[in-house]
């Protein structure tokens, strides 16, 4: 099974970036699509971002479309989240997650089965 590690969090002022990585180990990424969701305190978790195994579909929440951008690089193991033009309201725990390359990208974190154990994203206004 995959494991996951989250990692490139911090604090950043409004209006800025911060590019969060996703590192897969145990098994090889190719072969699961993968996700971004993230959990604010208080609230339920969100989703993202998601991305096809092979990188060739990709699919944004209403809140983060034209700011996100989710990518890979399988040879990597890796997964990206590039952040731009932050808000105070993207302030969250994010967590990547993974689902085989057999099922459908979904924006449902039930679908999800492996997850990684968070990255804490703090922007201040």
């Amino acid at each position: 099974q995959v494991q996951l590690v989250e990692s490139g969090g911090g604090v950043v002022q409004a209006g800025g970036s911060l590019r969060l990585t996703c590192a897969a180990s145990g098994r090889a990424l190719d072969n699961h699509n993968m996700a971004w969701f993230r959990q604010a305190p208080g609230k339920e978790r969100e989703f993202v971002a998601t991305i096809k195994w092979n990188g060739v579909m990709t699919t944004y929440g209403d809140s983060v479309k034209g700011r996100f951008t989710i990518s890979r690089d399988n040879a990597k193991n890796i997964a990206y989240l590039q952040m731009n033009s932050l808000k105070p309201e993207d302030t969250a725990v994010y967590y990547c997650a993974a689902a085989s390359w057999t099922t459908v990208p979904s924006t449902d974190s039930g679908q999800y089965r492996t997850w990684g154990q968070g990255t804490q994203v703090t922007v201040s206004s």
